[in-house]
């Protein structure tokens, strides 16, 4: 069933996420298997799309499936993206794959989390890495980039802050602009204010990624963490709330990293 089309809407959001894309109306003709003159058209307001071409535009832009729901309102279909809630039965499949993954990655930290960087579900060694941070930052929702950039989390564990407080803010603020939300925004606006001044040069790299560096737990432990985060999220979902879960991994950079992991889990 759909509702009445929102011309003005359609066009308008399809015109500001090709803006967004950097991708011109001819390129976005040719990705999506139609004409420039019918994109110019719809974005202009003077042909609705039927519902497959509009999926095909999202598609073919790159827009999150839960942004592919809203340009099917406006132009008067009904969603074709379920939301479904991750603790529905249907999503047990999920729930139990993310869940051996996390295990899997033991003894090195992994957590699943949603849009926001909210945390959905963490191994053990995860835990015991946030062990030592305040009680209010672990209570539901629990924002994994606050955790681990408060002065009350990891931040004062962590020996390159400055340089990888900003590695964390610029990600949250790519992603804001790429796929726009209040929320994120808000949180890389917080994260700023959390964070020191921007660092000149990056000295620590390992020449592929920024690392973590971070103190032991045991003051008594002068050892250092070094890990690497990896992102890894359901590539063909066609849920919005499965497409937009990250898995993310803290692998260790060195045997010294590795060692002290697996001796944290153990304790």
């Amino acid at each position: 069933m759909s509702s009445e089309p929102t011309r003005g809407g359609l066009a308008g959001a399809l015109r500001e996420w090709r803006t967004r894309r950097r991708v011109s109306q001819l390129e976005l003709a040719m990705r999506a298997g139609t004409t420039q003159r019918h994109v110019s058209f719809i974005e202009s307001g003077r042909s609705i799309p039927g519902r497959s071409m509009i999926i095909r535009l999202g598609e073919s832009l790159e827009v999150p499936i839960r942004e592919r729901n809203e340009l099917l309102l406006a132009a008067g279909f009904a969603p074709v993206y379920p939301r479904t809630s991750l603790d529905d039965p249907r999503l047990e499949p999920i729930r139990t794959a993310l869940e051996r993954i996390l295990h899997g990655h033991l003894p090195y930290p992994a957590v699943v989390v949603d849009r926001h960087g909210d945390l959905v579900s963490a191994n053990a060694a995860f835990r015991a890495l946030t062990a030592g941070a305040a009680p209010h930052l672990l209570v539901p929702p629990v924002s994994v980039p606050r955790v681990l950039l408060h002065p009350q989390g990891l931040a004062p564990r962590i020996i390159n802050r400055d340089e990888w407080a900003w590695h964390i803010i610029d990600r949250v603020q790519a992603e804001s602009v790429r796929n726009p939300d209040d929320r994120l925004r808000r949180l890389a606006r917080e994260l700023t204010d959390l964070a020191p001044p921007r660092p000149r040069d990056s000295p620590h790299h390992l020449g592929f990624a920024v690392p973590l560096r971070l103190r032991a737990a045991d003051p008594a432990d002068d050892r250092e963490l070094t890990l690497i985060t990896t992102l890894t999220h359901f590539g063909t979902a066609v849920d919005v709330t499965v497409a937009e879960l990250r898995l993310e991994a803290f692998l260790p950079a060195d045997q010294t990293t590795s060692a002290l992991l697996a001796e944290t889990l153990k304790r």
